[in-house]
């Protein structure tokens, strides 16, 4: 799976779950506490959301990352072992970015 691939589906799953959740991009920029600019352009594909802002999105529309890079059946098709790598891949990337997190905390205490 290529880099643009998994950029296009973040891309057409973040507006089809704002659109279904009758979210404008400003709207979801508010709730999430990030820039229109900063929606439009992950939905546009001319940016990549950083964990922390992906996650701040994720908080946003209530919804699990996997939600985020899942392909809907019209739009993509994947096998299993697929899917499950993708899921493998976004839950070490949640690890890890936590674990610094958490680690910049107790760091500061």
């Amino acid at each position: 799976m290529e880099h643009n691939e998994i950029q296009n589906r973040l891309a057409f799953n973040l507006k089809k779950i704002r659109k279904e959740k009758k979210l404008t991009q400003f709207a979801l920029a508010e709730k999430a506490d990030l820039s229109e600019e900063t929606i439009k352009s992950i939905e546009l594909e001319r940016t990549w959301p950083s964990e922390k802002t992906l996650a701040m999105i994720l908080s946003a529309l209530e919804i699990d990352v996997i939600q985020l890079f899942t392909p809907s059946p019209t739009s993509f098709e994947i096998n299993e072992i697929i899917q499950s790598s993708v899921k493998q891949a976004l839950s070490q990337g949640f690890q890890n970015y936590v674990g610094s997190v958490t680690e910049e905390i107790i760091t500061k205490c």
